[in-house]
């Protein structure tokens, strides 16, 4: 499963890139207003950061002025992946889109209906939201289920991007059904990692290391 990091903060960005652990990075209008940063310069550093996808959002609802924007996005780098609402001139735009060889993230993905349209759209990727489903009294794991069941019927190559992922039984539950990407905060990636088992072993290991007195 790919690890892309859900964040416009580039610091962030830049230290999770050094693990070679990072696939990419998704953004959108809110997470570019909270860096309090201009737009396309801060999409033009992410960009430079990864060598994967950078999703950038655009925020027209119409789709001739979602082609505008993507106009101007998809010239900031070869890596930029295009992001278009669930609706029906977001799909519209990811036909175009697609059509022309970009890459295109449909996002706010909260059926498995929705998923089968943007599949047949040619999106790049498809963005449910897991958190967000959770949180409205639905399961996101069964969206997550359903996607993949469609997806593998009819072999659509658009990728499944579980997003609104809150904390690390999401990812494991995700990589369980198949989801191809997981999307996530800087900490959720962090705490993938920890485990008290392994922090109480390095804790032995470094006490019985001091009690012989030798160093490397």
């Amino acid at each position: 499963m790919k690890f892309f990091v859900d964040t416009a903060d580039t610091n962030d960005i830049a230290d999770l890139a050094a693990t070679g652990l990072l696939d990419g990075v998704t953004t959108n209008p809110s997470l570019i207003a909270k860096s309090g940063r201009d737009f396309l310069e801060v999409t033009r550093e992410i960009c430079g950061l990864v060598d994967g996808p950078v999703s950038a959002e655009v925020v027209a609802l119409d789709h001739e002025g979602m082609m505008r924007e993507a106009e101007i996005l998809r010239k900031i780098a070869d890596n930029v992946c295009i992001k278009v609402p669930l609706t029906i001139d977001g799909l519209k735009t990811c036909k175009k889109l697609t059509s022309d060889g970009t890459l295109v993230n449909v996002t706010l993905c909260f059926s498995a209906n929705q998923a089968l349209l943007a599949a047949k759209a040619g999106a790049s990727f498809v963005s449910p939201f897991v958190g967000r489903h959770d949180d409205n009294g639905f399961d996101g794991m069964d969206l997550i289920r359903d996607i993949r069941l469609i997806y593998d019927n009819y072999a659509f190559e658009t990728e499944i991007l579980a997003a609104s992922i809150r904390h690390p039984v999401h990812v494991l539950e995700c990589a369980r059904i198949g989801a191809d990407v997981a999307t996530m905060p800087p900490a959720v990636i962090r705490n993938l990692v920890k485990h008290v088992l392994t922090d109480k072993g390095i804790e032995g290991f470094m006490a019985d290391w001091a009690k012989t007195g030798q160093s490397l």
